[in-house]
């Protein structure tokens, strides 16, 4: 909790929180515009405005990661996550000042801080907790990242109802809410120790890494211990990667294409459009318009919901089998709202139906976020950090485009932009089915040489006998060397 709610807390906050006062600061930018120019600002200067506004969160978001792989080598995982809290800070005093002081400027410059703050949130977050985390539970901590996205979605849209914060006067108040779970963080977060693997591995403090285990497992530490020790021994003599080093990496290749493609389908699966026709379908359904908000909630509860119950699954099913399930159930959700979007005036009980689609598909992506611990678990202590730069990079970048283009294809292809989302999600699955392994109570070391097994037989399909009989042609003691550094 202490980790989570000044960290991926925020992202899901910042996301949602954003929609609720949308009214009131264009209304705020048009007052702005005239008292300065004596003149009304066009639809399509306002427009602009508002979605700089609103987009420049995700150039923030990939500043962020880039920023927070570097900090999490330099200062270490907690401490990176104690000073990510100056952004939100900063962002929440020049947004709640935009309206006093009368320059919306401040408010895109307060969500590019906020985006770096989540950015760097979601970079060293799961590191931080999966680090810290005994082997069995590995998994279930690292579902807080996802608990604590959705959280921060749903408290975000209820923040933001006209009983609360939603009303014209508050919402330079509701924008710079941000301030308190940072605050929080700054009281709690200090109280725990830094990751004993960072600690041993990174910074060669044995005392020091010891004492935070015993302080995190208490009277089982050593087993922890035994496991830190052999990562450490296993990659003597290595400093952490750069994310070009990373990339140039074929050893690890598998392992990349895995998260890269994780993260991408993570933004790409159409979770976005589901969210953009959610509205039309309520309303489509006979519910009031000044309802609709609430009804909304409901979706962020979904999430919300999902991530508490993976959480509780996550070591009894594995990683393997929820995120390839959530993938399945998104692909058939996809085809099912195609067919009801396609015949919705047909019978008014097929509004109904896509309703229950829209929540069906919400409940579904809710597993998708186990990728941020595959992230975690498929690379070592020395390659982590640049795989969530390069993890986050990617998963930001579709954010924007996604952003970018979705109007478009919604435009082009209507309820049909379902089956472009069915094309992305039933590969996925496949993906998953065939080349991730189930990294359930491993240690990372063994998953790496699951990974490693995979390569080699690759390899060997690959090369035939000639593979097979290169290792005769080296002498006995270059052969033995080589063994005894793979294993």
């Amino acid at each position: 909790c202490a980790a989570c709610i000044g960290g991926t807390f925020q992202y899901g906050y910042n996301v949602s929180v954003i929609n609720a006062p949308t009214k009131y600061v264009q209304d705020f930018v048009n007052q702005t515009w005239l008292e300065r120019y004596n003149t009304i600002i066009s639809e399509s200067g306002l427009t602009l405005i508002w979605s700089t506004i609103v987009s420049i969160f995700t150039i923030g978001g990939l500043i962020g990661v880039t920023v927070g792989g570097t900090l999490s080598v330099k200062i270490g995982r907690k401490g990176t996550l104690l000073a990510n809290n100056i952004f939100a800070l900063t962002a929440s005093l020049l947004m709640g000042l935009s309206y006093t002081t009368g320059l919306f400027e401040l408010l895109i410059i307060g969500r590019l801080l906020i985006g770096i703050n989540a950015g760097i949130g979601l970079c060293v977050q799961p590191m931080y907790l999966i680090e810290i985390a005994p082997t069995v539970l590995r998994g279930t901590m690292g579902m807080g990242t996802s608990i604590f996205i959705t959280a921060g979605i749903l408290i975000g849209q209820v923040v933001g109802l006209q009983e609360l914060l939603g009303r014209e006067e508050f919402w330079p108040i509701l924008v710079s809410t941000s301030c308190i779970p940072a605050l929080l963080q700054l009281v709690t977060l200090p109280w725990f120790p830094e990751s004993p693997r960072y600690m041993f591995i990174d910074r060669g403090d044995e005392e020091g890494s010891k004492k935070a285990l015993r302080k995190l497992h208490g009277h089982s530490w050593n087993q922890e211990w035994d496991d830190i020790f052999k990562e450490k021994d296993n990659l003597e003599g290595f400093c952490a990667k750069k994310p070009w080093e990373l990339l140039r990496d074929r050893s690890l290749r598998w392992q990349l294409l895995t998260i890269v493609l994780l993260n991408s389908a993570q933004q790409l699966n159409g979770i976005n459009a589901i969210y953009f026709y959610a509205s039309y379908l309520f309303k489509e359904s006979g519910i009031p318009a000044e309802r609709i908000p609430y009804v909304t909630i409901g979706t962020g509860a979904c999430e919300c919901i999902t991530a508490l119950t993976c959480g509780m699954l996550i070591e009894s099913l594995g990683r393997r089998v929820l995120i390839m399930g959530g993938y399945t159930l998104m692909s058939i959700c996809c085809v099912l709202f195609t067919v009801a979007l396609t015949f919705q005036a047909a019978s008014p009980v097929i509004p109904y139906i896509s309703m229950a689609c829209v929540f069906a598909f919400i409940l579904s992506f809710g597993l998708g976020p186990v990728t941020n611990i595959l992230t975690t678990e498929l690379f070592t202590q020395t390659a982590r950090p640049a795989a969530y730069v390069i993890a986050g990079s990617v998963n930001w970048l579709n954010f924007f485009f996604i952003g970018l283009v979705f109007p478009f294809i919604v435009t082009g292809l209507q309820q049909y932009c379902f089956l472009v989302f069915l094309v992305i999600c039933s590969l996925t699955a496949t993906y998953i089915f065939f080349i991730i392994p189930e990294t359930k109570n491993k240690t990372f070391l063994e998953i790496q040489n699951e990974f490693r097994s995979f390569r080699k037989s690759n390899s060997c399909h690959t090369d035939g006998k000639e593979k097979l009989k290169r290792p005769d042609t080296k002498t006995s003691s270059s052969f033995n060397h080589n063994i005894n550094k793979d294993i």
